[in-house]
C-alpha cells in the first residue's frame, strides 16, 4: 500500500524521491445503468460507459453514452488523480473527489452504439474485450463508423485516413473486458503525439514488442519497461509496477494480421532531480 500527497497547487505528487506525476483527474468509471435488470459488477465496462478508465477524460471533455432505461441512471466513481495508457496493476492514482460537476444533456434521434468522448482537440472511439486483439477490432470498427459519418466519406476510404490520422492507446489490461481507444483529430492542426519509437527518445524512455498476438505484445512491451525500471533506475520491484501503472503510455503501433507493435513510453520529464 502506497499513501501519496497530491499537491493540487503544483498538480503534481511526489510517488518516489524525484519521481513526480502530473496530476491529471478524471472519473475512471462514470456510465449509465445496462439495458439487462438485475445486479452486476461494477468491473467490466461496456456499451453503457462505467469502468472505461480513459485518462482523456478530464475537465472540459464530454462523454456520449446510449442510454438504455428511462432515465439513464447516471452513476460514477473510481476516482482518479491520473493514470497511465495500460493501467498494468489494477491501479491508477486514486482518490475521492469532494465534488465532481457534470452537465447532462439529452440529445434525441442521434442514435449511437456504442460510448464515445469527446476532447477539445479530438473524438476519442473505444474498443472493449476480454481480448485486446477483439478490443482492436472494435475500436477500429468504432473509427472507421465515425471517420465515415464525420467525413462524409466511404468506409474503405475512412479505413485508410484511420492509418493516417488516428492514435491508438491501449487503455487497460485489468478491467475483465481489456480497452483500446483511439484519437482521432478534428483538424489536421490538432493531431495527439503519435510518436512510435522503438528505443529512446530526447523525451521518452521507450520499450517495444511485436507479436501475432496483441496480448502477448502489450505484456511483453510493458514487462520490458518494468524491468528497465529495476535495473536501469534501480526502482523496488513493486514500485516499479506501480509506476509503470500510473505514468507509462501503452501506444498500438501497426498492427496486421502476422504482426501487433506495442510501444510504451515513459516521460523522462517525470524524474526530477531533488534539491
Amino acid at each position: 500500500m502506497k499513501y501519496l500527497y497530491l499537491d493540487w497547487d503544483k498538480k503534481v505528487t511526489e510517488f518516489l524521491p524525484g519521481v513526480q506525476i502530473p496530476l491529471r483527474p478524471f472519473p475512471g468509471t462514470i456510465g449509465v445503468a445496462r439495458k439487462e435488470p438485475g445486479r452486476y459488477s461494477t468491473v467490466p465496462p461496456g456499451e453503457y460507459a462505467g469502468n472505461i478508465d480513459v485518462r482523456d477524460l478530464v475537465e472540459g471533455t464530454a462523454l456520449y453514452v446510449p442510454v438504455f432505461v428511462r432515465g439513464a441512471l447516471l452513476w460514477s466513481g473510481d476516482s482518479h488523480a491520473a493514470q497511465g495508457n495500460g493501467e498494468v496493476n489494477l491501479t491508477a492514482i486514486e482518490t475521492a473527489y469532494k465534488e465532481l460537476n457534470i452537465t447532462v444533456d439529452v440529445i434525441k434521434d442521434k442514435p449511437l452504439d456504442f460510448p464515445r468522448i469527446e476532447t477539445p482537440k479530438s473524438w476519442i472511439t473505444l474498443g472493449l474485450d476480454q481480448d485486446l486483439n477483439k478490443a482492436w477490432d472494435q475500436a477500429k470498427a468504432q473509427t472507421i463508423k465515425l471517420l465515415a459519418e464525420q467525413r462524409k466519406i466511404r468506409p474503405e476510404q475512412a479505413e485508410k485516413l484511420m492509418v493516417l490520422i488516428s492514435d491508438c492507446r491501449v487503455t487497460q489490461v485489468v478491467d475483465v473486458k481489456k480497452g483500446i481507444h483511439c484519437l482521432n483529430p478534428k483538424s489536421p492542426t490538432g493531431r495527439e503525439d503519435m510518436e512510435r519509437p522503438i528505443k529512446e527518445t530526447s523525451k521518452y524512455f521507450v520499450s517495444h514488442a511485436k507479436d501475432a498476438d496483441l496480448n502477448k505484445a502489450m505484456d511483453t512491451a510493458s514487462m520490458g519497461m518494468i524491468k528497465w525500471l529495476e535495473n536501469e533506475k534501480k526502482i523496488a520491484r513493486l514500485d516499479a509496477y506501480g509506476l509503470a501503472s500510473v505514468a507509462m503510455d501503452c501506444r498500438a503501433g501497426a498492427i496486421s494480421d502476422s504482426e501487433k507493435n506495442v510501444h510504451c513510453l515513459l516521460p523522462k520529464s517525470i524524474f526530477v532531480v531533488t534539491r
